[in-house]
């Protein structure tokens, strides 16, 4: 017999959880202080995450999601695309919407149950939060697809997390975009836990990231938590996308620090050693001591950083209690173009209701 193919899957960290560096950083992090946006962003991240929870938890948002422990993820990604890219995510990936122009604001009124808050002021092209497991790959792969046809420099970026990969929507979505060379960049957050099933028990496969290969074309591994393993890994898939060389995946290993949502409880089926280790490897302090020691931040800074985060939360936080409820008709305005008759008839019978007082 001969061998028929061979392939390999690239690892990539920079910084190892120590905050000391790994290996060469690549040219846009070799001056220190050029991180430090992509460390306030995270810092930002982390505090809107904590408000969050903490409305959830008082009866002033719904169901959320957190994103604590993958702010490397989000920072990287965000970072690395441009205006006109497509973002296409789940409902955890609120630190790339910020970084895109989506408002806090937007987000908690989302969260709040308004779907006002899916319209966005600002990535008006960016597709809204998807709350299905991998249907969000099939919309890219449509996109990218009319990317492609128009000759357009942009490219769609999928967000997914580890348990989607095994969904038959992520594999016909990397089939067509591997066989038709489409400008997609899907980006996997292996956060190691789908709700409550570990990643050991969800595939067989050794990375993820190697998914890509069955596909036809590139899969890389960085480590999550190492923001310049993520940005350096997406500015390469963009670029590469960009000019016409075809989609990319890209495996981004971490963990989650938090339950899957506010509605879980992770003790349940998580060991409290491993959070308690996963917790040593986390991205923000990461970061931030490699700055400390490069010498371009210091406890001022943190402090000065810290007071800026809350107030822009606290802020946001207020402008969303503050918007008046929706109205009882958003619940049919927005299902369809044009309302079908048996709809419209309980629209006007709830009309009718709330003019009345009865609900």
């Amino acid at each position: 017999m001969t061998v028929a193919a061979h392939f390999e899957m690239l690892y990539s960290q920079f910084l190892d959880p120590q905050g000391k560096v790994a290996t060469t950083f690549p040219a846009f992090a070799k001056d220190a202080a050029a991180l430090i946006p992509l460390y306030k962003a995270m810092v930002l991240m982390r505090t809107y995450d904590a408000k969050a929870i903490a409305l959830q938890r008082t009866g002033q948002l719904g169901t959320y999601a957190s994103i604590l422990g993958k702010e490397a993820v989000e920072a990287g990604v965000g970072a690395a695309m441009e205006k006109d890219d497509v973002l296409f995510c789940t409902y955890r990936e609120n630190g790339v919407q910020i970084m895109r122009g989506v408002t806090m604001r937007e987000l908690f009124v989302y969260w709040g149950g308004d779907e006002r808050g899916s319209d966005f002021a600002g990535p008006r092209r960016d597709f809204p939060v998807c709350i299905t497991i991998a249907s969000q790959c099939l919309h890219a792969v449509g996109v990218a697809y009319a990317i492609k046809l128009r000759k357009q420099p942009r490219v769609a970026v999928c967000m997914l997390g580890d348990g989607a990969t095994s969904k038959g929507d992520f594999y016909e979505s990397i089939n067509a975009a591997g066989a038709w060379q489409l400008p997609v960049v899907f980006v996997v957050t292996n956060n190691q836990w789908a709700i409550s099933v570990p990643r050991k028990t969800q595939s067989a496969a050794q990375t993820l990231a190697q998914k890509a290969i069955a596909a036809g074309f590139e899969g890389v591994q960085v480590d999550g938590n190492d923001v310049v393993a993520v940005h350096h890994a997406m500015r390469e898939a963009l670029a590469k996308a960009r000019s016409g060389g075809g989609p990319a995946l890209i495996e981004a290993v971490t963990y989650r620090l938090a339950d899957h949502t506010t509605a879980d409880d992770a003790s349940r089926y998580r060991p409290p050693e491993e959070l308690a280790e996963a917790w040593k490897r986390e991205p923000v302090l990461r970061l931030r001591n490699y700055l400390s020691e490069a010498g371009v931040w210091n406890r001022s800074l943190e402090e000065e950083l810290l007071r800026q985060c809350n107030e822009q939360v606290q802020a946001a936080a207020q402008a969303y209690l503050d918007t008046p409820p929706p109205p009882v008709e958003q619940m049919f305005d927005h299902l369809y173009a044009t309302l079908p008759a048996a709809f419209a008839a309980q629209r006007a019978a709830m009309l009718a209701a709330a003019e009345t007082g009865s609900i």
